[in-house]
């Protein structure tokens, strides 16, 4: 069973950037975080896949550097997806 079908999961927004390259993958993850904010949602997944770890990099990149990012971290089940807390207020 793949954790992203996991109950505590299915109603959290979700982006999947597999066949991303970096760069497009940095401007959809910044747009998906203004996206949730806007729509209050505390809580997103990014999906970047496992790979030789590129897209996670720069996916990793904006979310250290976006403001409303309150925390992040890889998913301890599936080290392919990234569990983001946005700060909304």
């Amino acid at each position: 069973m793949q954790m992203i079908d996991d109950i505590f999961y299915k109603n959290i927004p979700k982006l999947d950037l597999h066949g991303y390259d970096m760069q497009s993958a940095k401007v959809a993850t910044n747009d998906f975080i203004n996206e949730n904010i806007f729509l209050h949602q505390n809580k997103i997944i990014i999906i970047h896949g496992i790979g030789e770890g590129l897209v996670r990099r720069s996916v990793h990149e904006v979310l250290l550097h976006h403001k409303k990012v309150k925390s992040f971290k890889i998913d301890n089940y599936n080290i392919g997806m990234t569990i983001i807390e946005l700060n909304i207020e």
